[in-house]
C-alpha cells in the first residue's frame, strides 16, 4: 500500500490521462455538475471515463469514479478491474474509495484533496484500513493545482449565482409587498 502525496513522481502518460480526466470534468460543469472527471486505464490504453451527473441523474451515487467504474464493468464483462490505473480530479470521497477497492483497481491516480470528504489521506483512509479486502497503491497531487483551480473557479461562480438568485427573489417579494 503506498500512499504518496508528498511530490510523486509521475510521467507523461500520467499527464496525460489526468489532462482527459481534467476535460471530462469540464462536461461535468458545463452541466451544472461539480466538475470531476476520471478515466480508467489499462495497459497503457484508456478502457472507460466519467464525470459527475449525480444531479442530472438524480443519483446520488453517479460520481465520475462510479460511472466510470460501471462503463468498464460492462465493457470488460467483469466487475473485478484488475491491473487497472484510475485517474481523477478529485481525492475519492468514501462512497468512491470503497467501490474502488472492492473493484480491485490497482492504482488509484488523484489531482486535488478533498479537505471535506477525502477518502485516500486527507479526512480518512479507507486505502489503508484494516478492513479493506484489497489494497490499492494511492498517488495523489498529480495536476493538483489545475484540478484545484476548476473545482475552485466553479464553487465560486457558483456562490454568486446563489447570491444572484437570492437578491432577485428578495426584490420581487419587495415589488409583491408594495
Amino acid at each position: 500500500m503506498n500512499i504518496n502525496q508528498a511530490n510523486p513522481l509521475f510521467d507523461s502518460q500520467d499527464e496525460a490521462f489526468m489532462r482527459r480526466a481534467i476535460e471530462l470534468a469540464a462536461k461535468a460543469e458545463a452541466l451544472g455538475e461539480v466538475p470531476v472527471g476520471a478515466v480508467l486505464v489499462k495497459d497503457g490504453e484508456i478502457v472507460a471515463q466519467g464525470y459527475n451527473r449525480s444531479i442530472i441523474d438524480n443519483d446520488a451515487t453517479a460520481h465520475a469514479e462510479i460511472q466510470t467504474l460501471r462503463q468498464a464493468g460492462k465493457l470488460l464483462d467483469n466487475y473485478r478491474l484488475l491491473d487497472t490505473t484510475l485517474y481523477v480530479t478529485l481525492e475519492p470521497c468514501p462512497m468512491c474509495a470503497g467501490a474502488l477497492l472492492h473493484s480491485r483497481v490497482k492504482r488509484v491516480v488523484f489531482g486535488a484533496s478533498d479537505l471535506k470528504a477525502g477518502a485516500a489521506g486527507t479526512v480518512i483512509n479507507l486505502f489503508d484500513s484494516k478492513a479493506a479486502f484489497h489494497y490499492a497503491n494511492v498517488e495523489g497531487g498529480l495536476l493538483e493545482q489545475e484540478c484545484r483551480e476548476q473545482l475552485q473557479a466553479f464553487f465560486k461562480r457558483r456562490r454568486k449565482e446563489i447570491k444572484a438568485e437570492k437578491q432577485a427573489k428578495r426584490l420581487l417579494e419587495e415589488k409583491g409587498n408594495e
